[in-house]
């Protein structure tokens, strides 16, 4: 998966292709949507188009988007839709039909604490078959944190759904630390499930947080620790490189990664396109014409 380039950092021009999730709407941005959709809209017409993926908004505010949207041609709005449950996805597609100037791309559901491993892939085929055109979209299914997790990536495994890891939160706890996040990691990696992170995410390398004084997992540090797994690195190695604080030696680590670990590690929601953007800028792995835009 990796390839060295001594000296000096070298990034295809697609490893961040679609990298970052529009999740203004969510906290702690929380944005209203009156304004998330234009500023979505305005990044998707930016420099940095390539690296944005589509806006997040969960089903329930859908209706919002009528109005908002009405003077948008057919296909201007790419979604990721979340839903609360299994049983909940086979209304996003039909919601989503109802707004001409939006397109469904992704379905991201949550797994309730009373649904027992076993029974999540099932329930939510039992369901999407009640929507016909879902298999235009790719759905994301929320890994619990908890003893499930093992066994419903193992399942998704033998089926069509992806993994969906939360990385953080408005509390402490609802991080993971390194060894919990490289387990997970490693399990996804080992049954060949590709995945999202959303939460937490706030910059580009492992860091405090300065103001709640949670720690942040750095999202190139999750990319370089799944390019490590991919290439047979063990669990120490993994927890090494989502603990490492220096944005150089992460830089380098993701300088070398090959595109392929963008075939596992598919996309991270973030509240801020602007951050993440512009930390990789600065970190020079955006290649010189990008960067010179946004600095």
């Amino acid at each position: 998966m990796t390839s060295a380039a001594p000296g000096a950092v070298r990034v295809p021009p697609d490893l961040f292709a679609s990298f970052c999730d529009d999740a203004a709407v969510f906290p702690p941005g929380e944005m209203p949507l009156a304004d998330a959709v234009p500023a979505h809209l305005r990044h998707v017409a930016a420099a940095h188009a390539p690296l944005v993926g589509p806006l997040v908004v969960p089903r329930a505010r859908l209706s919002e988007l009528a109005a908002l949207t009405a003077g948008y041609g057919p296909g201007t709005l790419d979604l990721a839709v979340t839903v609360p449950s299994p049983e909940e996805a086979a209304r996003a597609p039909a919601s989503v039909r109802a707004l001409p100037a939006a397109r469904l791309r992704f379905l991201e559901v949550a797994v309730p604490e009373d649904v027992p491993a076993a029974e999540v892939v099932p329930r939510l085929t039992a369901t999407l078959a009640e929507a016909p055109d879902h298999a235009r979209v790719t759905v994301y299914v929320e890994v619990p944190r908890d003893e499930r997790r093992a066994e419903l990536i193992a399942s998704l495994a033998t089926s069509p759904y992806l993994a969906k890891f939360r990385t953080g939160g408005v509390r402490a706890e609802l991080y993971p630390d390194e060894r919990e996040l490289a387990r997970s990691v490693l399990l996804a990696v080992r049954a060949k499930v590709p995945f999202k992170a959303t939460a937490g995410l706030h910059h580009a390398v492992r860091n405090t947080d300065p103001r709640t004084l949670f720690e942040q997992h750095g999202h190139l540090n999750l990319l370089a620790a799944t390019g490590a797994a991919l290439d047979g690195a063990d669990e120490e190695d993994i927890v090494a490189i989502l603990a490492e604080r220096d944005a150089a030696t992460v830089a380098g680590l993701v300088g070398a990664l090959s595109p392929e670990v963008r075939k596992t590690f598919r996309s991270f929601g973030t509240c801020s396109l602007t951050g993440p953007v512009s930390e990789l800028a600065a970190l020079d792995l955006l290649g010189p014409d990008l960067t010179k835009d946004l600095l």
